[in-house]
């Protein structure tokens, strides 16, 4: 998969989740995913898919194991914030799809989340 694809790809599954939205607070090339008014994925650009930020607790550790992997410019990487180049990840969709979901539980409200996983369990 290009990494054009993978942004594709993680830009729908991110689109999925509970009141996510797009935007593009610098410009329409440079694409985040809100929840409500907060920023759970940095996409990159049409021009420039070349990587994907997202913040991670439990997944951190991984993810910066990873070819390329940094933390976060501009102080976010302190909070766990971690950039991904895509092409030294493009093999494994779901592993990043599992980090926007992450991500977006971070910093979504507790009541998108619960919503969330009530949508995932069939038996709720």
């Amino acid at each position: 998969m290009t990494p054009a694809e993978l942004r594709t790809t993680l830009l729908e599954f991110a689109l999925s989740l509970p009141e996510a939205w797009r935007d593009a607070p610098w410009g329409e090339e440079d694409v985040v995913v809100k929840v409500r008014k907060k920023i759970f994925a940095f996409l990159g650009s049409d021009e420039d898919p070349s990587s994907v930020t997202v913040k991670l607790r439990d997944g951190h550790g991984h993810a910066m194991s990873l070819p390329g992997a940094k933390p976060t410019g501009y102080g976010l990487g302190r909070h766990g914030w971690v950039s991904l180049p895509l092409a030294e990840v493009a093999e494994d969709v779901e592993l990043l799809c599992d980090w926007v979901e992450e991500s977006y539980r971070l910093v979504a409200p507790k009541t998108l989340v619960a919503r969330l996983d009530a949508d995932a369990d069939p038996a709720v």
